[in-house]
């Protein structure tokens, strides 16, 4: 997938890291057929690779922000996130929105800390 953003998928300064918003899409810039429970879990996967890009992993995620367009979706997303992050998981903050690009349902942003630098 090209990245036709203006943007990085994250950015790294010093010990720190900025993820920018993960959508759940797939390689194909696709989003993931089947609604939030295919996206939540995608966009996850793909906030993983971008930590990956800069040298970081989930482990060093401090701050998760997720926005929904479906706010009942919450507690699906609380499922998602146990599963992704080990304990003690990052802070988080989820906000309802009333549109995500490309007409997703989920977006996940991260400002992780890279410890060993």
């Amino acid at each position: 997938m090209t990245n036709e953003h203006p943007y990085p998928p994250a950015f790294r300064s010093g010990d720190l890291v900025s993820v920018s918003g993960r959508l759940g899409v797939t390689e194909t810039g696709s989003l993931a057929p089947g609604g939030f429970d295919a996206e939540c879990p995608q966009a996850f996967a793909n906030l993983d690779a971008a930590l990956r890009s800069v040298g970081a992993t989930r482990a060093d995620v401090v701050k998760v922000v997720v926005y929904l367009t479906d706010i009942t979706d919450r507690d699906g997303l609380n499922r998602v996130y146990e599963e992704f992050f080990a304990e003690p998981r990052p802070a988080r903050t989820c906000v309802g929105v009333a549109s995500l690009p490309y007409g997703g349902v989920v977006e996940v942003e991260a400002l992780a800390r890279v410890r060993d630098v």
